[in-house]
């Protein structure tokens, strides 16, 4: 028998085997990845977390149960204000460290903000309002020292 004849007589059966076999095994790994993300997304949805809803809505789980979704979730969006949702509206966990100040960014606004202190006890700087005004004079000042005789509001 010729190659040619078979894939004449056999070609369309063998092409429509091997997609029926791509797409069942395309769908499988998609089953398996979407079921790992549900997993993942299930371990992170803890009381305390931040999450942002389908609606649009960012709150804090305060209560979920994982083992039983159509048991509904409470989450608060507002200080004292908790809505029960549907345990599938929660899109996703907003990820804890973006937005979150580190310990060295704490610490560095501490040292900033006794500077501040600082300066204000011993009389360099005395309000923001003069802080302002003092930008705004070191602006007018010409190349040739002098100021501009400008009214200031």
């Amino acid at each position: 028998m010729d190659i040619a004849a078979f894939f004449g007589n056999y070609g369309l059966i063998i092409l429509l085997v091997a997609l029926l076999i791509f797409m069942f095994w395309s769908s499988r790994r998609r089953m398996q990845k979407q079921k790992l993300e549900q997993e993942q997304k299930a371990r992170q949805t803890v009381p305390g977390a931040e999450v942002l809803l389908q609606g649009g809505l960012y709150g804090t789980i305060v209560a979920y149960a994982p083992e039983n979704l159509d048991q509904p979730a409470l989450v608060e969006i507002a200080p004292g204000v908790e809505i029960k949702v549907h345990s599938q509206a929660i899109l996703r966990v907003v990820d804890p460290a973006q937005g979150a100040l580190t310990e060295d960014d704490f610490t560095e606004a501490e040292a900033s903000e006794a500077g501040y202190v600082a300066g204000v006890a011993s009389g360099s700087i005395s309000s923001i309002s003069d802080d302002a005004a003092r930008a705004d004079a070191e602006k007018t000042i010409d190349p040739d020292g002098d100021a501009d005789q400008k009214p200031r509001a």
